[in-house]
């Protein structure tokens, strides 16, 4: 007979190296979000916490240019990971990774609103169709007169 499937949150909580490997993921994000937090405007957009290994936090960054930005703010985010989250924290190392350019989040745009132009063609589209297609255009286009409005 074979065994049934285990529960993940079971897996994750049995001894073994999963269940380190999943806290200190939990840990590295809390973190990366803190820092974010530190380093306010466009330079925490440009980073990642990436390791954490014998009291040294890692910090990745796109480029030279923000890694000099974020060595200048060292010893202030230093002291206030020491005082408020991790109090064994002994230094901050800040490596260039420009392939994390590749998954910086990029500035999600809007693709549900439709321009003025493209209702208009939508409602002239809609007077020479017939049925439930038509009645559907019409909908559509006083949808995007909506949006514009609100």
């Amino acid at each position: 007979m074979k065994k049934p499937p285990q529960d993940l949150s079971q897996l994750l909580h049995q001894n073994g190296q999963l269940p380190n490997i999943a806290e200190k993921a939990e840990l590295l994000l809390h973190l990366d979000h803190y820092v974010k937090q530190v380093l306010t405007g466009p330079v925490s957009k440009q980073l990642k916490v990436a390791n954490l290994r014998q009291g040294v936090l890692v910090i990745e960054t796109t480029t030279a240019a923000w890694a000099a930005r974020i060595n200048f703010q060292k010893a202030k985010i230093l002291q206030q990971l020491q005082a408020e989250t991790l109090p064994m924290l002994s230094a901050i190392e800040v490596k260039v990774n420009p392939s994390l350019f590749l998954y910086a989040t990029k500035s999600k745009q809007n693709h549900n609103e439709i321009s003025k132009t493209a209702a208009e063609h939508i409602e002239a589209l809609a007077e020479h169709t017939e049925g439930s297609l038509g009645l559907k255009l019409k909908r559509l286009a006083a949808l995007a007169s909506r949006s514009r409005q609100s």
